[in-house]
């Protein structure tokens, strides 16, 4: 670009400006910025810095040899010299912006009429539906799926605290209401990396994670906290390893006579046949004996001292 000092902004960071980007902002004769910094160009006026609006680098030119052209990585060639200042490097995650950014857009007047008329309720089964396809993607080891499919579950989030945004005030919540509540959760659960436990190994930090979720949420029963709605198998395995932490009884082992996953796997889908040639569906016969389950570990939670 034919001007002195060529200086990049991020379109989603307004006014961020790393030290190098303010000093040459500050020590040019004149600024000038393409439509792309605008939002920047406006917070630098608003700061008493003079900012010339220019429709491209041509019209740049004609200012003269010693300004400083404020433009976003994408109204730029690429190149890298002692013409161009990273002026502001965004951080890891900038990106996740512009999906707020598209959201509100969806849901605002003007926007999508299906995205606006969406709720909680309706959009539920897409998260289920969104995150089993993830999880085929990561069985599947297909990077190119999981990209797009871990978006999809992104979309999700986002949706719903978008919605969650515009309920009453004693449903209100947004999207960096849910970042912060993570964030917090993520901080408090691994005081040996964010506080002074000291250095643990897995075993060490899986038992403290359960002793931290055991004292916030103040739950009585292994039960509480796992989801029903996943399919039965899962369901059953997480009562157990929750009730084996927690020294509760669980349901006596069947015989196992194979020797690997595969084995397994077969003998189970057997059983699926056999269940299916008798008109039996073995989903809602399995789902029936970990709900009884659930049912004694409540009653044995409950009745301890």
């Amino acid at each position: 670009m034919p001007v002195a000092l060529l200086v990049t902004v991020s379109p989603r960071l307004p006014g961020l400006l790393a030290p190098a980007g303010w000093r040459a902002v500050t020590a040019a004769p004149a600024v000038l910025a393409l439509p792309g910094a605008a939002a920047t160009a406006e917070v630098l006026r608003q700061e008493g810095i003079a900012v010339t609006d220019v429709a491209g680098p041509e019209e740049a030119a004609a200012h003269g040899a010693h300004v400083v052209l404020l433009a976003t990585p994408e109204e730029t060639d690429g190149s890298a010299g002692p013409d161009r200042v990273d002026g502001a490097p965004e951080p890891p995650g900038a990106r996740l912006l512009d999906v707020v950014t598209v959201m509100d857009r969806l849901r605002s007047p003007g926007g999508c009429p299906w995205d606006a008329e969406q709720t909680h309720a309706s959009l539920r089964g897409y998260l289920l539906e969104e995150a089993h396809e993830a999880y085929d993607a990561i069985v599947d080891d297909d990077p190119v799926a999981m990209r797009e499919e871990l978006g999809d579950v992104l979309l999700q989030v986002v949706f719903h605290a978008r919605v969650a945004a515009e309920a009453g005030p004693e449903r209100r919540f947004d999207v960096d209401d849910v970042a912060g509540d993570l964030v917090d959760k993520l901080v408090r659960r691994h005081p040996h990396v964010f506080g002074d436990a000291g250095p643990r190994d897995v075993a060490q930090v899986e038992a403290g994670w359960d002793e931290i979720k055991k004292a916030e949420k103040q739950r009585r029963s292994p039960t509480e906290g796992v989801s029903r709605s996943q399919p039965a198998a899962s369901w059953g395995a997480a009562l157990t390893r929750r009730a084996e932490r927690a020294g509760l009884p669980t349901p006596p082992a069947g015989e196992l006579s194979v020797d690997s996953p595969e084995a397994l796997g077969e003998r189970l889908l057997g059983v699926v046949v056999a269940a299916a040639q008798r008109g039996w569906d073995v989903e809602d016969a399995l789902r029936e004996a970990v709900r009884r389950y659930a049912g004694e570990l409540d009653a044995a939670a409950l009745a301890r001292p």
